[in-house]
């Protein structure tokens, strides 16, 4: 598996995890810096024992920042339904 593929499929068990963590952080980014994004998400992600490596991190800390709004996380990392 390259770096630049995505390790979390659509039938991923983590997926209802990140999602859960996803929309809580997203509830509030419009006043949260980047580094308050990504560290809040990063704590939630280690309070929920997951494993998710650093570049799926940053895609779901990405879309938040940019305001993406509710979204399903699977199609924000590209590994929704085709």
């Amino acid at each position: 598996m390259s770096a630049d593929q995505n390790p979390i499929e659509h039938d991923d068990p983590r997926l209802e995890v990140l999602q859960a963590v996803y929309d809580r952080i997203n509830s509030w980014e419009e006043s949260a810096t980047p580094e308050r994004i990504r560290s809040e998400l990063d704590e939630a992600i280690a309070q929920a024992d997951i494993d998710v490596d650093d570049s799926t991190r940053k895609a779901l800390a990405s879309h938040i920042e940019q305001g993406g709004g509710r979204e399903d996380v699977a199609d924000v990392l590209g590994s929704g339904p085709s």
